[in-house]
């Protein structure tokens, strides 16, 4: 049985990579200046890097559980998001309102995807 753990810190590892499937910690955006939709383009653009750095891309998610500051940025979200899912490959999703780790936060995503 092989785990392969990428960018460990003290805490949690980024990714983590076990029998095929790809875990993604939850991505919150660096610059956290950004509204709702810039927060969501960044974040996706990071879990992309990650996946590519486990030998997977975005046709390969299998889940995704987003996590909103304010429902109210749903579709803000979710324009930036459906320009960036490929057709043919949506994931198993949920979307929630949730308090984030930091109130400058709008929005958290977390994937699962096969490598």
């Amino acid at each position: 049985m092989s785990i392969k753990r990428l960018h460990v810190g003290p805490r949690m590892s980024e990714a983590v990579v076990h029998n095929g499937t790809v875990y993604l910690a939850g991505q919150v955006a660096d610059d956290a200046s950004q509204d709702a939709a810039g927060q969501t383009r960044e974040i996706l653009a990071m879990i992309d890097r990650l996946l590519a750095e486990c030998g997977s891309d975005k046709t390969k998610i299998l889940s995704a559980q987003i996590f909103l500051a304010d429902i109210a940025d749903f579709a803000a979200m979710n324009s930036v998001w459906d320009a960036w899912v490929p057709a043919g490959h949506t994931p198993a999703r949920a979307t929630v309102e949730s308090k984030l780790a930091a109130p400058k936060y709008r929005v958290e995503i977390k994937v699962v995807a096969a490598a």
